[in-house]
């Protein structure tokens, strides 16, 4: 039903620079209904001290709890239940499921009380034509509310002249979903600016936008402390790993970045040791201050190894412990006790590997032999050390 909904078009189209369309021009009979915006209060009636139980009734209905029902009862009033069920109907036949218009109902309940056909199907239209997909939609519903006349075209629009193709915002989309909804002339227009004004091309615009549409949302100070600190740490905006690093650095606080670098240089290392693992990794500086401890922890005390080997290869503070780094350390035990592998094993590499080639080389290899590996592997048996052996 979606891929065909994708395929109709409510505005004629002109050609965009980017090779996608722009729907520029759309039904006059609804352009005005489209242009303004509308609030609870002029369509339901207002919030109310005693929610109406018909309208409690009705969100327990879309799957709301009895008290997050109430709780949105006490702010909108459900007057017509048609009109409701016709929105619902509308969400459904563009391939929302039940759990996204629940979803959808909790966070922008006020869609159950516009007219369906002249104000939301316009919006479903237009995001159907970009190929969006409706569970993305709705993690963001608040961005169905929004004017199709006075926001969304003309963020589409604005995006579409750095970005290179209608694929990039949606993947950037779905990265930060909430960026669509920031005011384009109080937001998104100074954060490009202040990405020209510290020396990045159209093109190196586009490339952050397409790996962190989220910058869109900063102040023009905040992405002026992330230039900042990015040179601090050697990185040069022609460096090909900019993009992702800045991606990162634009998902901290500038305090909890400083904070950081300062515990992983409580280890003994050097700025210079920290800021080039975070070039090789960005994402080691994701982790929890907690989780960072707990693992160098676990690697210098458990593992016996380096912390210049660890930060050598940054991968290994990204990858989770319960999921990675401890089953394959319980399959290596349990080699290393039947006698097939040595205590020598260079266990750095084989904990970074992939997936595939440390199931490969030591699950699958074994299993026939050592049945206990697969156990190990699924985490049915912990690690717990290497009884003394030298790694």
């Amino acid at each position: 039903m979606f891929a065909a909904i994708c395929r109709r078009r409510l505005f004629p189209q002109i050609p965009g620079s980017c090779g996608g369309a722009y729907p520029l021009q759309y039904n006059p009979g609804i352009s005005v209904l489209l242009s303004h915006s509308y609030s609870s209060t002029a369509v339901a009636g207002g919030p109310c001290s005693d929610p109406c139980p018909g309208t409690i009734s009705y969100f327990i209905s879309c799957g709301l709890s009895p008290d997050a029902a109430a709780n949105t009862a006490r702010n909108l009033r459900i007057r017509s239940t048609e009109k409701a069920d016709a929105v619902c109907a509308l969400l459904r036949s563009y391939g929302f499921s039940d759990r996204d218009v629940t979803r959808i109902v909790r966070s922008a309940p006020l869609l159950l009380t516009v007219d369906p056909d002249r104000i939301t199907r316009p919006k479903l239209e237009f995001f159907a034509s970009m190929g969006f997909e409706p569970s993305k939609l709705a993690t963001v519903p608040l961005l169905l509310t929004r004017s199709l006349h006075n926001h969304i075209i003309p963020t589409i629009q604005f995006l579409r002249g750095f970005i290179s193709s209608d694929d990039e915002i949606r993947r950037g989309f779905y990265r930060c979903p909430r960026a669509l909804i920031t005011s384009l002339d109080n937001n998104m227009r100074p954060a490009v600016e202040a990405l020209s004004r510290h020396g990045l091309t159209n093109g190196e615009i586009s490339k952050v936008l397409a790996v962190q549409m989220g910058v869109l949302m900063l102040s023009p100070r905040r992405i002026g402390e992330i230039f900042e600190d990015l040179k601090a740490a050697g990185m040069s905006i022609e460096d090909k790993r900019f993009a992702n690093c800045f991606r990162v650095i634009c998902g901290l606080k500038r305090e909890t970045w400083n904070r950081k670098i300062a515990l992983y240089r409580s280890f003994g290392l050097s700025e210079d040791v920290v800021f080039e693992a975070f070039k090789k990794q960005p994402t080691a500086l994701f982790v929890a201050e907690e989780t960072i401890k707990k693992k160098v922890s676990f690697f210098l005390d458990v593992l016996k190894l380096e912390i210049s080997a660890v930060m050598a290869q940054p991968v290994i503070l990204a990858s989770s412990m319960e999921k990675n780094i401890m089953p394959r350390c319980a399959v290596l035990s349990v080699l290393m006790r039947e006698g097939k592998i040595e205590p020598d094993i260079k266990l750095l590499r084989s904990l970074i590997g992939s997936a595939k080639i440390f199931s490969d080389k030591f699950v699958l290899k074994y299993a026939e032999d050592v049945p206990d590996v697969v156990k190990a592997y699924e985490g049915e048996i912990k690690f717990e050390g290497f009884k003394g052996r030298d790694v």
